[in-house]
């Protein structure tokens, strides 16, 4: 079957992690939409937010 070819792993800025759980956190549009929009896994954001959401206690 078509494997999918491995993307090289991006790093991305906090500051652009926190934009994205923003996004997610306001609830107009889906981690998935989120995801699809900005080019990125639905398990990385769903990461962040989780991450985000720890570190504000």
């Amino acid at each position: 079957m078509g494997k999918k070819k491995a993307r090289p792993r991006r790093s991305f800025t906090p500051e652009f992690k926190a934009e994205i759980v923003e996004l997610c956190r306001r609830g107009d549009r889906s981690v998935g939409q989120v995801a699809k929009d900005f080019d990125l896994t639905e398990t990385a954001v769903r990461d962040w937010v989780k991450q985000a959401e720890i570190d504000a206690g």
